[in-house]
């Protein structure tokens, strides 16, 4: 199939706009509980009520300190409750959020803050309040910067006492659904980031057809979700959004360190992650049954939860002895694993990477499914995504309801709907290049089945072509690789070589647990241990199951393990965990080259 697209099940309103969503949750559920935030060790709920009369509140002290309807102004922070009051804040004051990670250097912050133009800044603690004074001298529009450990909210609250209300009516009543919400960088993995302008219109069709499709899992008083993955990234944009539009609580959790407690304190019936997240928690839990001397039957109990999802896509589904043993080890294990996950979460959105089959069809074998989608932040977040309904692992589901989805002939995916964005923040040239006739070439390639449903195969700019003439999509073998404990990260290479091979960080946190099971100390450093054998024999394991899913010629034939890690601060990863394949390719030239010879 080359096209398919679904029938619009929301209808963004004529001169609608995000706020409008905060004021009829409380006019609708005044006393329902839409965000929880997490005060003196104890989260406490926020009602509907209460949650617009701050971001008025807040507003007003955006309009009384001068920003004006169109301004831009950054977030510099981690995620939490006031990362999601400014949003709001700021758009009642009508003006345009522009996200900048905390974990941005101050050329970084430059760039965003300087090519968006920002009047002003509120940035969470004092180190980012340091990175934008850096750079400063260098941005002439930014004329605020505000500090939210410093008080920049009760700043705002105070100075905007004076200010009427009908200064916010005003704002929001000329905030159609064309003007700009957000300007939001991507992670640029080549050159500058590009920022995306995203409309209020992008953001109602995108999350008001989610909402619509998905609504069982979106439960008024009923429902709740812990955000925390990085609110500068777009997928948690529009999660916060999403839990607005429907109403359900939100939560916020900055560290995620403090994940496990906090997933067992506020109990959420929905998670949002990324794939890597999914395999921690896998690989955790594996280990823990291993160093237990459980590893038997964790794995046993594994095995039995893929074979049980795989029986629920046949007809006959699963038989007798397959639902005795799924039922022995939901006593055994499974249960624990959900407890693990807060004991109320039955689904959770997976996206940014692959899941693959073998991840997917575990978490819904004991009982927790995730629900793989597929998106940019062009297209405001998920522009396809599995159906809570009717879910087919392995692909990134159908097309956000009102979108369209077609395969070019190169294969390219190419997008049109309601949800994509405007276009990139002063840069008319690659704006034409993307939006080509109509269309937003995504860069991705893919293929639609009969029923829709969208699996990708990879980048259009990270196609590797051997010696041979072969073309290799790095994605799915890479992916298998670092489903394995000992696999950080894992970059196939090979372009014009006589054959694939790839580069492999440890992770560390699992590598001592290994260690010390094979004798050795705990803190052996990875250049002693990364032309150990049984190390090499452990990482071949791994190789040998990512190469079970490509063909004989897309195969890893060699690989070396670094003595390194591919992370945001060396510069290999962007903020959105993405590789920075040309940086690694011109860093460990000598480590690819050894390779092939």
């Amino acid at each position: 199939m080359r096209e398919f697209t679904l029938a619009a099940r929301y209808e963004v309103p004529a001169n609608g706009n995000l706020t409008d969503l905060i004021h009829r949750n409380a006019t609708q559920y005044p006393e329902v509980a839409v965000l929880a935030r997490k005060m003196a060790g104890i989260w406490q709920d926020v009602t509907a009520a209460a949650f617009l009369a701050e971001v008025r509140a807040a507003a007003k002290g955006l309009i009384a300190l001068g920003v004006a309807p169109g301004d831009r102004v950054g977030v510099m922070s981690c995620t939490r409750y006031e990362w999601t009051l400014l949003d709001f804040a700021i758009w009642s004051a009508g003006a345009v959020s522009v996200p900048i990670y905390e974990t941005s250097s101050a050329e970084q912050v430059q760039w965003v803050l300087a090519d968006s133009g920002a009047v002003a800044c509120v940035v969470e603690r004092a180190a980012h309040e340091s990175a934008v004074e850096a750079v400063r001298e260098s941005l002439p529009c930014l004329k605020q910067t505000w500090q939210i450990d410093a008080g920049a909210v009760e700043t705002l609250l105070s100075v905007g006492r004076d200010v009427c209300d009908t200064a916010v009516d005003e704002r929001t009543a000329t905030t159609l659904p064309n003007s700009p919400a957000t300007i939001v960088y991507t992670s640029g993995t080549t050159g500058r980031p590009k920022g995306c302008l995203l409309t209020h219109r992008a953001f109602l069709a995108e999350c008001g057809n989610i909402v619509e499709r998905m609504r069982p899992l979106f439960e008024t008083g009923e429902s709740s979700l812990l955000l925390f993955l990085p609110l500068a990234h777009i997928f948690a944009r529009m999660v916060e959004v999403v839990c607005t539009m429907a109403p359900i609580k939100l939560g916020h959790v900055g560290d995620v360190k403090r994940l496990t407690d906090e997933l067992a304190a506020f109990q959420p019936t929905l998670l949002l992650g990324v794939p890597r997240v999914f395999e921690k928690i896998y690989n955790f839990a594996r280990e823990q049954a291993q160093a237990g001397g459980k590893g038997k039957i964790f794995d046993q109990a594994a095995d039995a939860a893929t074979e049980y999802s795989r029986a629920l896509d046949t007809e006959t589904g699963p038989n007798l002895s397959l639902n005795l043993r799924h039922k022995v080890f939901d006593r055994l294990v499974y249960r624990k694993l959900r407890a693990a996950l807060g004991g109320r979460a039955t689904h959770a959105i997976s996206g940014g990477a692959p899941l693959g089959e073998r991840l997917g069809h575990f978490y819904r074998g004991i009982g927790f499914t995730v629900l793989e989608g597929y998106g940019l932040t062009e297209s405001c977040a998920a522009t396809a995504f599995n159906p809570w309904d009717r879910t087919k692992i392995g692909t990134v589901g159908q097309p956000l309801p009102g979108s369209v989805v077609r395969i070019a002939d190169d294969g390219e995916v190419l997008l049109h709907g309601e949800h994509l964005f405007s276009g990139y923040w002063n840069n008319e040239e690659a704006t034409a290049a993307a939006l080509a006739q109509g269309w937003f070439h995504t860069g991705d390639i893919g293929a639609l089945d009969e029923n829709g449903y969208l699996t990708i195969t990879g980048r259009k700019k990270e196609i590797i072509v051997t010696a041979g003439g072969k073309n290799v999509a790095p994605s799915v073998i890479e992916d298998r690789i670092r489903a394995h404990t000992l696999v950080a990260e894992c970059m196939v290479v090979g372009d014009n070589r006589p054959f694939i091979g790839a580069l492999v960080t440890l992770d560390r946190e699992f590598l001592s647990r290994w260690a010390e099971r094979h004798g050795k100390p705990a803190d052996t450093p990875v250049g002693q241990l990364r032309n150990d054998p049984e190390l090499l024999a452990e990482i071949q394991r791994a190789v040998d199951d990512g190469n079970a899913a490509v063909s004989h010629a897309e195969a890893v034939k060699k690989f070396r393990i670094l003595d390194t890690q591919f992370t945001q601060e060396s510069g290999y990863l962007t903020p959105s965990l993405k590789l920075r394949r040309h940086t690694v390719v011109k860093d460990f030239s000598d480590e690819i080259s050894a390779i092939y010879t």
